[in-house]
């Protein structure tokens, strides 16, 4: 099993910056990578980036890149997504998700972000 807990979301105007942290514990480090996803009011949830453990390749959704930064600190199963530049589209609950066995298969239960305009 592997547990999930996000932190670092709230209220920030537009153009402000959020860091947000994803701690995870159980068995974490048999995933090949973690990731954040988002879910805004009435609509699906989408990706927003992903970095490997090991090598730390970071992908991103176009929505968020040059904007969103990814990392990793392997040493304390702790996944970071500094955000910048923020806009009010950017409202959503974020979610941290860790890859397994082919797919995304364990979930934080999110961590809101406002961003008023």
């Amino acid at each position: 099993q592997v547990q999930l807990l996000e932190s670092g979301g709230g209220l920030v105007q537009a153009g402000g910056s959020l860091r947000l942290s994803c701690a995870a514990s159980g068995r974490a480090a048999s995933s090949s990578r973690m990731g954040w996803f988002r879910q805004a009011p009435g609509k699906e949830r989408e990706f927003v980036s992903s970095v490997l453990w090991t090598g730390g390749s970071t992908y991103y959704a176009n929505s968020v890149k040059g904007r969103c930064t990814i990392s990793r600190d392997n040493a304390k199963n702790t996944v970071y997504l500094q955000m910048n530049s923020l806009k009010p589209e950017d409202t959503a609950v974020y979610y941290c998700a860790v890859y397994t066995a082919g797919a995304w298969n364990y979930w934080g239960k999110g961590t809101l972000v406002t961003v008023s305009s």
